[in-house]
């Protein structure tokens, strides 16, 4: 059974977030659009989304409010799209890590792993997506529960497909999935609002330890 919440929409792949991976920054600031969205998501990391106005977000990109609204229709419409992207670009990242990962146990813990290196890497885009996002609206909302659904159904394939091998391990649920998932996001929502960020790889033998025991729970 799948969290089926994930299908609520599909995350486009995109230039966010920068980094060590193959886009470099320069590729994502070579256009007006991505360059937009690396300012609203330094914008909002430094003043919090309720505060954060387009004003900050075109000086930071270094483009005219005109060209703003080319792209965007506000605010709100240049964050989902920020979120959106970024988010496609996690996924994306976590899928090319766990590619070749057969066993299930591996898969999810260089997964989680990979998941933690990409948000410590770029603090700016993890506060807006981690703890920002609360504050932009039900859009974001919604696309929040959509992204812990995807992690929960990753969840529950793992499971799924370590009992097919043979593994004698309880059957996960969905509400447990969902549950483990939303406990990892709020250990790492808990360093990024204290400004450590940078440490979130620290949590890895901790986060993994604890998504083991709940996902492939022994009989």
């Amino acid at each position: 059974m799948q969290a089926s919440s994930s299908a609520i929409y599909e995350f486009p792949i995109g230039p966010l977030p920068s980094g060590r991976h193959s886009l470099t920054r320069e590729t994502v600031l070579a256009s007006q659009r991505g360059r937009l969205l690396d300012a609203m998501a330094q914008a909002v990391a430094e003043h919090g989304y309720g505060s954060t106005t387009i004003a900050h977000v075109v000086s930071r990109a270094g483009v005219s409010r005109k060209t703003f609204y080319d792209h965007f229709s506000d605010k709100n419409d240049c964050f989902l799209a920020m979120y959106d992207t970024g988010i496609g670009f996690l996924l994306q990242r976590v899928s090319d890590t766990i590619e070749g990962q057969e066993d299930p146990h591996s898969r999810l813990v260089v997964g989680l792993q990979a998941v933690l290196s990409i948000l410590s890497a770029e603090p700016a885009f993890c506060r807006a997506i981690i703890v920002e996002v609360h504050a932009a609206g039900p859009e974001a909302l919604a696309r929040r529960r959509a992204v812990v659904a995807v992690f929960a159904d990753r969840y529950l394939d793992a499971n799924r497909q370590a009992r097919e091998n043979g593994s004698k391990i309880a059957e996960l649920s969905v509400d447990k999935a969902l549950a483990v998932v939303g406990g990892i996001l709020d250990l790492i929502s808990t360093r990024v609002e204290a400004d450590r960020t940078e440490t979130l790889p620290e949590l890895a033998d901790e986060l993994t330890s604890f998504a083991v025991h709940n996902v492939l729970p022994r009989r």
